[in-house]
């Protein structure tokens, strides 16, 4: 049997009204008062497609040190931030990966995703070990588009393997047909997408059907066999429609999250996946589907294990978590859109030490610090000397990761003196449990959210943005622990 092992996701933490949005554009597009309900999930201004997908590994892998069983990791996005880095080689340090790991990064449709768990399933079939797929999308958009209304950025997490298999893979089904709905020329930083009725009458109504039932056949099922039923896309009804045509029940179609969330684009069938394994029962098939450049199909059957897996916080955490953000103007901010005044303070070269960056990668990305074997003293940086007073001892560290360790706040400060994307800049000294201490900026974070003593947790996010050589800097952040929502707190 082989199937997925472990799944989660990721929803960043600000919900932006699209009332909000509709009212500030509605001189010049009024046209666009329907799609003025409910909210889109909208990344912080630190936040692009690998912070993205970090943050739904973590989801997906746990807090366990050990993460030796990961042999491959597939990112897909159709925004990926470096055109020429390995972004998955950015996230493998983060979670402190294997550097055997052999990592890759695909794109170039929507479906990408789906593709990506096909060719892990092949690799674990093959006896090449479990396998992370990741998928993430932190898309631009033109102010006033329905595109800004529609979308919404987000990530999620498959683990693919054979031990302890929560959804066994039961078939699958794919198309590639140069059906051309939406395009981007490379340089480019937002889709062209062509007219709703095409897509839908000639695109999807007619590739879809047949590309499912492919799906069903060779996971030798009929159609009323599909106990949920998920096709992301933006078009209302449409996978309502499609289903019917198929021959699924309507009261399989799992709800796309437009009204809380958006369309995640490439990371939306995983993160709908995501959410219908919290609840799946044992026994229950699970059909996912995505148009882009043809199809992809991919069956499931929910097994007994379900019961014993639970991601971190998992999608209907991330959805209790959100806050609300009405200030559109801030939102244009953040996507860099709109250019505010930063003053002298905002002038400064933010060029990073390519050699520094290697040399140190391991605690930049990883967080991790070095732990004396001969005192238990955590240093951070790691350093070949320990700088306790009265204790030079020498080659004594030993690696001891922090990203999964809580913290508290020991001291902190808020100012508005130096220039920072989300006034006013907060950060302060943070002592994490077992030992360490560093300053660290806060993130997602409004005046007040911050105390002496509150407790923190850690997250990847953009340090700085080389503006003058495009150049994205990594690190990790504190924010404060928002309990009753996660998965853990439920059980407890």
């Amino acid at each position: 049997m082989i199937g997925i092992v472990a799944y989660g996701a990721y929803l960043p933490r600000l919900r932006l009204s699209r009332q909000a949005v509709f009212e500030a554009n509605a001189w010049y597009a009024p046209q666009f008062a329907g799609k003025a309900r409910g909210h889109r999930a909208m990344a912080n201004w630190d936040e692009d497609s690998v912070t993205l997908a970090v943050a739904a590994a973590r989801d997906c892998l746990g807090p366990d040190d050990d993460r030796s069983r990961v042999r491959a990791l597939t990112l897909a996005s159709s925004s990926l931030p470096f055109a020429e880095r390995l972004n998955a080689g950015i996230v493998a340090e983060a979670l402190t990966l294997d550097e055997r790991i052999q990592a890759q990064d695909v794109t170039g449709s929507q479906r990408i995703a789906l593709s990506a768990i096909g060719q892990a399933l092949a690799a674990v079939r093959g006896g090449q070990g479990e396998s992370l797929v990741l998928a993430a999308d932190c898309r631009d958009t033109s102010a006033a588009s329905g595109s800004e209304l529609d979308y919404g950025d987000g990530a999620a997490a498959v683990l693919l393997g054979e031990t302890g298999v929560l959804a066994e893979f039961l078939g699958a089904a794919h198309r590639t047909v140069d059906f051309v709905d939406r395009f981007r020329l490379a340089g480019e930083t937002v889709d062209y997408h062509w007219e709703e009725r095409w897509i839908r009458d000639e695109g999807i109504s007619k590739l879809m059907p047949v590309l499912i039932g492919e799906a069903l056949a060779d996971a030798d099922l009929d159609a009323s066999a599909v106990n949920h039923f998920i096709f992301p896309g933006i078009f209302p009804k449409m996978d309502a429609q499609l289903a019917a045509r198929c021959g699924i029940a309507a009261g399989a179609v799992v709800d796309n999250l437009n009204s809380q969330v958006g369309d995640t684009g490439v990371a939306h069938g995983l993160l709908l996946l995501a959410s219908v394994l919290e609840r799946a029962q044992p026994g229950q098939v699970i059909l996912l589907a995505q148009f882009g450049n043809g199809g992809e199909a991919l069956v499931f059957r929910v097994t007994e294990a379900i019961n014993r897996f639970r991601p971190r916080v998992g999608v209907s955490g991330w959805l209790a978590r959100g806050q609300e953000e009405t200030r559109y103007t801030r939102f244009l901010s953040f996507k860099g859109q709109l250019r505010l005044e930063r003053g002298m303070r905002g002038e400064q070269d933010k060029k990073t030490a390519l050699t520094t960056l290697y040399r140190h990668r391991r605690a930049i990305l990883g967080l991790v610090a070095g732990r004396c074997r001969e005192t238990g003293q955590v240093h951070f940086p790691p350093s070949r000397v320990n700088y306790t007073p009265g204790q030079p001892l020498q080659d004594t560290q030993q690696p001891w990761k922090l990203a999964e360790r809580q913290g508290r706040v020991l001291s902190w400060s808020a100012e508005y003196l130096s220039w920072h994307m989300s006034p006013p800049n907060q950060y302060g000294q943070v002592d994490f449990d077992g030992g360490g201490r560093i300053l660290l900026e806060f993130t997602d974070v409004e005046r007040g959210d911050v105390s002496t003593g509150c407790e923190v947790e850690m997250v990847f996010r953009i340090k700085d943005v080389d503006e003058k050589r495009g150049f994205n800097r990594y690190f990790w952040k504190a924010t404060p622990v928002r309990r009753g929502n996660t998965h853990a707190d439920q059980a407890e």
